[in-house]
């Protein structure tokens, strides 16, 4: 029978596996997505985000034309709705509130001409909609692009140039087109080395 009594001694291997931090899971936002969803939300927002200050007012001045225009239209498609339903019902008691320039029409029952009137107004109301949406989104697209190219590098290192120039191979002088990319083109303004 086996002696029960020696213990041997396992030696302990300690866990050398080095601890992963756990990822990050919050989205960090690119500076595009920022200046887009700012503009989104509130016009001109992206563009004060990209610090181009001089664009707020020519959005805001391209988005007061359409909400002009659809406050006059909408404002003018009431009268001449309500010009047309006074004719329409035969309701001389609302004569009076007729609008003053659409009473002539009233008075020689013109229903087809304040119909017309009436369709082109709701038009435009729509149009004015549409243009003032369009913009928007416009001004959106130009936040966007404009933080997409903050960081774009604008040097010298890139040029194009034309200049006289000979070709050995067909022996004849001509003018050619000379793109230079980077700092391997030579500065004219700095002293030959």
């Amino acid at each position: 029978m086996a002696d029960s009594s020696i213990i041997t001694s396992v030696p302990v291997i300690k866990d050398t596996v080095p601890k992963i931090a756990p990822a990050d899971t919050s989205k960090k936002r690119s500076p595009a997505g920022t200046a887009a969803l700012l503009s989104a939300i509130f016009p001109g927002a992206g563009q004060v985000y990209n610090k181009k200050y001089w664009k707020l007012p020519l959005v805001y001045g391209a988005l007061a034309f359409p909400t002009y225009t659809f406050i006059d239209n909408l404002k003018w498609f009431q009268r001449t709705r309500y010009a047309y339903n006074v004719l329409a019902n035969k309701d001389t008691g609302n004569y009076k509130n007729v609008y003053v320039q659409l009473q002539p029409l009233v008075n020689r029952g013109d229903k087809s001409g304040l119909q017309n009137y009436r369709n082109e107004f709701r038009r435009n109301v729509d149009y004015s909609v549409l243009a003032f949406i369009l913009i928007w989104g416009l001004n959106v697209v130009d936040a966007t692009v404009d933080a997409h190219l903050r960081d774009f590098n604008i040097t010298d290192d890139l040029s194009l140039q034309i200049k006289p120039g000979y070709m050995p191979v067909a022996n004849t002088a001509g003018i050619g087109i000379v793109l230079n990319i980077g700092k391997n083109h030579v500065n004219r303004l700095s002293p030959a080395r």
